[in-house]
Order: structure tokens, then C-alpha cells, then sequence
């Protein structure tokens, strides 16, 4: 299986445990855009409008190339903790778009944890997801 893990930077941490455990299961582990370089997009913001907006829309695009290549993605949606509110299971923006791609590409989408609630839960529900409550062997 080819898989890719997609997330919000912030769980960026988390990754290499996970992408040991996947790749000791046999399966090909692909890793977020700018991973290795997770501020590459505060730099292109602190560039002008125009080249982070140059810099969202060329992401997008290689993520739904890498996405058409995969068997699934894993999203790795824990809670995030920003400006002191808790956000349980957190999706970001551009998360939600890959799981979007994912689906219509008619890839298996696995969340680590449950759908997040809120304005987003009816359209990732049906999407379809495998929920793993931080379970990798249901992984198949």
C-alpha cells in the first residue's frame, strides 16, 4: 500500500512514530508537503500576497498529483490548542482538501481519530473514512 499522511503543521511532530510503525507494516509512507521544511510557507507569506497565494495554489496542485498516485491517505487530526481554545480532532483547511482529492480520486481516507464536530462533519462523513482511533493494524 502507498499512503500519504496528511495533517496541519502543528502535528508535524508526531509523524516519524507513526511513519516507523506504518512502514514496519509493510506500507509505503509518503510524507506532507514541505515536511522537511515546515516553515517554507511563513517565508512566502512574509514575501508579499501575491507569492504566498503563488506558493497555496502550486501545493494544492502537487498534492492532488501525489494524491492520484497513492491506495490511500492517513490524516492525522488531533486536538489543537490555539490562542487557548481546544479544537478536538483538528482538520485544518487545506487537510480538508486533500481528504476532498483523496475522495474524488476514490482513494481509502483513514483518520486517526474521530470526525471532528462542527460545519465540516456531514461533508467528511461522507467521504466516507475509515476512523482508527489511533489503531494502525485496522489499517488494510
Amino acid at each position: 500500500m502507498k499512503l500519504l499522511i496528511i495533517c496541519s503543521k502543528q502535528f508535524y511532530s508526531k509523524i516519524d512514530k507513526i511513519k516507523i510503525a506504518l512502514e514496519k507494516r509493510g506500507i509505503e509512507v509518503f510524507l506532507p508537503n514541505c515536511y522537511d521544511d515546515p516553515k517554507t510557507e511563513d517565508r512566502m507569506r512574509n514575501l508579499g500576497k501575491k507569492e504566498h497565494q503563488e506558493f497555496k495554489s502550486k501545493m494544492f496542485r502537487k498534492s492532488e498529483e501525489t494524491i492520484s498516485n497513492m491506495n490511500a491517505v492517513l490524516v492525522l487530526n488531533y486536538d489543537k490548542e490555539k490562542n487557548g481554545k481546544v479544537y478536538k480532532n483538528y482538520i485544518g483547511g487545506a487537510t480538508f482538501l486533500e481528504m476532498y482529492d483523496a475522495f474524488r480520486f476514490g482513494k481509502k481516507i483513514f483518520l486517526m481519530n474521530d470526525i471532528p464536530e462542527g460545519m465540516l462533519f456531514d461533508e467528511i462523513e461522507g467521504f466516507g473514512p475509515v476512523v482508527l482511533n489511533e489503531n494502525l493494524d485496522l489499517l488494510k
